[in-house]
This record gives C-alpha cells, structure tokens and sequence, in this order.
C-alpha cells in the first residue's frame, strides 16, 4: 500500500522526536517522577492525571520513533536456546561505532571524562529501569533476572552496587557524582537512551521489550568494560577508577548467558507471544547506544566537546 502524504509527514514527525532535545528532556523529567523524584517537586504529582496525560501524548510518538529506529529483526526458533543465539547473533551484528575502542586506544583525559558524564544519567541508577520487570515475571525468567539485579545491587553489601562503584569512579577524575548532575549537560542521544529504558520498564505491556533491552546490556558490556578499563589505565588512572569497568568483565561475562538463555529465552518460552518484544528491545538498545556513541565520537575526532557544555576543572591523568 502506497503512503500517503499524511503517513509520511507523522513518520518525519515521529523520527524527528529522537533528535528534539526539548521532548526528550521533558520525558525524561516525567519518567523521573517515577524514580527519585524531582527537587521542588511534590511527589504527589507522580500520579497527576494530567501530568500522566502530558507523558502518554510524548509516548506515543516516541515508541512510534523507537520502534521505526530498531527496525523489525527476526526469529525462527521460540525455544531458549534459539533465542539465545539469535540475540547474540544481532549483537554480533552490530556495526555501531565502538566507543570503547576509541576510549582504549585514543582519548585524552578530558574525553575520558567526558564519557563518565554521558554514562552518568544512567549508571548512577544502574539496574533501577530493569527492576521494574521482576513482579511482572515468572518461574525460571523471574529467578533469572533476580540473580542478575543481585550482582548488580552487590548482593546487598553496601557500598557495592554498581551504581556507587560508578560514583566512584566519578569522583576519582574529579567529576560530581550528584544524581542528575549532568542530565542538563548531556546531548540529545544520552536521553534518547534513557528514555528508551523508561519506556519499556514502566510498561507492563512490555516487559518483554525491557527483557530484551537487559539483554543487549549485558551481552554487550563484558569486552567493552575490558577496553574502558585499559583506556583509564593508558591514561594513567588507577584502581580507583578502573574497579568499576574490572567488576563488569567477570560479572557481565556470566550475566550475559543468563540473561539471553534463562531470562529472555525462557520469557519466549513460556510466553511466545513476547518474542517480538524481546527482539525489539534488544534492537532498540542496540541502536540508541549505538546512536549515542557515534554522536559522541564524531564530535571528539571534531577537536569539540561531546557535551552541551564542557566540563569544569579538568582533572590530570592520575590525579
């Protein structure tokens, strides 16, 4: 069937939603009603009909943008293993920029700690967004998720959850480690990112989606996190700052097969209906990420900052 001029000017319109930094800082702030909240800002507005009228109007044309984004990847088998291979199959496909590598291998300091602060918006609350999901599951995928969110709050030892080990890191180069510091700092992509996150955990419609989404995290993070520690380390920074990214290459090496065979592929099995979900979600985590990263590098190997303002009071190498 043909499109029609109005189809095309609601596909430009939807599309164009990805790159308005406005519309996203907005979502974003609403979806933070739902997480820690917003300073000055009564927690009794999380549930404002109207507000939550506000969010469902940016929604749309945003799952709409997310979904065109991802595109519409396949799979033949709906058993665990299948599915499993499958995933990884589309994130050996991949052919993003690799941030990581240019970390490892060409950064300046100033770069390196440019990276932290886009990281920042989601990794001072990594794992939150995925939690969402573990009520809404079942059986061996519930279980699944659970050992993995476990690892990631530090199987309850305080001052090991990932998201302090990343403040952490933060606050060795010299960075705040304020939540939200920098959300009005980071470009576009970064909230498109995070946006994409919140979408699929506050919907229990799709939960498969944000299964799916956790699953290209963590098939994705173990080689990566090996790069951005040695990067830190050329740089001159010690363990300090590397812990955080030493912690993922042993913990996202298991997470990975557990979350692509136990959490994913037994949701596909249990629930076949979901694994258009799944797949979304990893393609569109796949894709944002990707976005994000290729955003960032083009604008470094530019001489320019990645952010919308450049950070303040440069740490050293080591410092």
């Amino acid at each position: 069937m043909r499109e029609t001029a109005t189809d095309a000017l609601r596909r430009e319109h939807e599309g164009g939603v990805l790159h308005d930094g406005d519309f996203q800082l907005t979502l974003t702030v609403l979806y933070g009603l739902h997480h820690r909240g917003i300073d000055g800002v009564d927690d009794a507005w999380e549930w404002d009909p109207a507000l939550l009228g506000v969010r469902q109007s940016l929604e749309r044309p945003f799952e709409a943008a997310v979904r065109a984004r991802a595109g519409r990847p396949t799979c033949d088998a709906t058993d665990a293993a299948g599915v499993a291979r499958r995933l990884f199959e589309l994130a050996e496909a991949d052919d993003s920029p690799s941030m990581s590598r240019y970390v490892a291998r060409h950064a300046d300091a100033d770069q390196a700690r440019e990276f932290l602060a886009l990281r920042s918006v989601y990794q001072l609350m990594e794992a939150d967004p995925h939690t969402w999901a573990i009520p809404r599951l079942y059986g061996t995928p519930k279980s699944a998720l659970v050992e993995i969110q476990a690892d990631e709050y530090g199987n309850g030892r305080p001052g090991h959850l990932h998201a302090e080990l990343f403040a952490r890191t933060m606050r060795s180069v010299e960075l705040d480690d304020t939540y939200g510091r920098y959300l009005g700092t980071v470009p576009t992509p970064s909230l498109v990112s995070l946006n994409t996150m919140w979408l699929f955990a506050l919907h229990r419609r799709l939960r498969g989606a944000i299964v799916g989404h956790l699953a290209a995290y963590e098939i994705t993070s173990s080689i990566p996190s090996r790069l951005y520690s040695s990067g830190f380390r050329r740089l001159g920074y010690g363990a300090e700052t590397t812990g955080y990214f030493d912690e993922h290459v042993e913990a996202d090496s298991v997470h990975e097969q557990i979350a692509a065979r136990d959490l994913a592929g037994r949701l596909v099995e249990q629930q076949p209906a979901l694994l258009d979900d799944v797949l979304l979600g990893m393609a569109a985590c796949l894709a944002v990420e990707g976005d994000m990263g290729a955003y960032a590098l083009s604008r470094w190997k530019e001489g320019e900052s990645a952010l919308l303002a450049p950070l303040e009071n440069t740490a050293s190498a080591g410092a």
